[in-house]
């Protein structure tokens, strides 16, 4: 396994990161593909094995069984102080008035829940998980800053969102004196593009670290176009992120393996890492070898040719994901 600094801060991740949305009760929460402890635990394990310390979830994740499922693996298998955990605050939680959002109130509750959750008495990043137009984000910035200060939060992050927006939170941080977002967890792969525009552009000037999540498209990358499977099948949100049209970039990637002789998801998550700004793609994995193709790509280098081939058919999309 590789390490590299996130961003511009003095701490070190590898180069993939655990993606935990697949490992909650399937019964609770909007994803009923997702496996339970006794499955998720053996893949925690092997990924701690392969050198992987950098671990992802969200208070949303399966209605908090994610975290409570994470927290208990992390905890027999692993040395706290070596491991980098993130989650992430904004999406409902509960019905009624104050169970979701950025407001200082959500903020600092749902931290002492997921806290609870993954037993441990800090998160090393905590993320908005969107952006909160119904909340000033002088009061998010604030929230987020004190949490730093009371030592309950180690680093700051955001996920999808505009660049504008982006910008403007980093600047109310900056014009206040407030603790800045240090990395993006944005929607990057092969097929969806269009960060390429302005927020990646907006991470590397400012030295923010980029964390792709659905870095081979929901598993299009790695299967034939048609294929389905049980998570496609039920997963609603992932059906609006794609076109058919996208189907030809899957054949490059599929070309350039059989050419390899490796999986397919070894070549696009190559391509990732390849790119300047990542920093660590966020790879789910429901089976062993998920996690082993993961960390050979950190070491498939792919050629200038084989980067164009992957690039060529790519067409602007709407934007998708925020």
């Amino acid at each position: 396994m590789q390490y590299v600094k996130l961003g511009s801060t003095g701490m070190d991740v590898s180069r993939i990161c655990l993606g935990c949305m697949t490992y909650g009760v399937p019964a609770r929460g909007a994803h009923e593909w997702t496996l339970d402890e006794t499955a998720a635990r053996p893949l925690i394990r092997q990924a701690l094995d392969a050198g992987i310390n950098f671990f992802d979830t969200a208070n949303v994740y399966s209605d908090g069984t994610s975290e409570e499922i994470v927290g208990r693996a992390l905890r027999d298998y692993a040395d706290r102080d070596e491991i980098v955990l993130a989650t992430k605050v904004h999406q409902p939680m509960r019905s009624g008035p104050n169970g979701r959002g950025l407001s200082r109130k959500a903020v600092m509750t749902e931290l002492d829940h997921s806290l609870r959750r993954l037993g441990t008495d800090y998160i090393d990043l905590y993320q908005i998980h969107r952006w909160d137009p119904h909340t000033p984000v002088e009061e998010t910035m604030e929230a987020l800053h004190d949490l730093v200060k009371a030592g309950k939060v180690r680093y700051i992050g955001a996920s999808s969102m505009y660049a504008w927006q982006f910008s403007k939170a980093q600047y109310t941080a900056e014009a206040h004196g407030w603790t800045r977002f240090v990395s993006m967890q944005n929607h990057y792969n092969l097929i969806y593009r269009e960060e390429e525009r302005e927020m990646l552009p907006l991470c590397a000037d400012q030295g923010v670290g980029v964390l792709p999540w659905s870095p081979l498209a929901r598993g299009r990358l790695t299967r034939d176009w048609d294929t389905t499977t049980d998570r496609s099948a039920t997963d609603r949100f992932g059906g609006t992120l794609y076109q058919d049209g996208d189907r030809t970039i899957v054949e490059a990637v599929t070309r350039i393996a059989a050419e390899r002789g490796v999986p397919r998801a070894q070549v696009a998550l190559a391509w990732l890492l390849h790119q300047p700004t990542v920093t660590a793609p966020i790879v789910g994995a429901a089976k062993p070898g998920h996690i082993e193709d993961a960390v050979a790509a950190v070491d498939l280098v792919l050629g200038d040719k084989e980067r164009e081939e992957l690039e060529r058919a790519y067409t602007a999309h709407p934007v998708a994901g925020h």
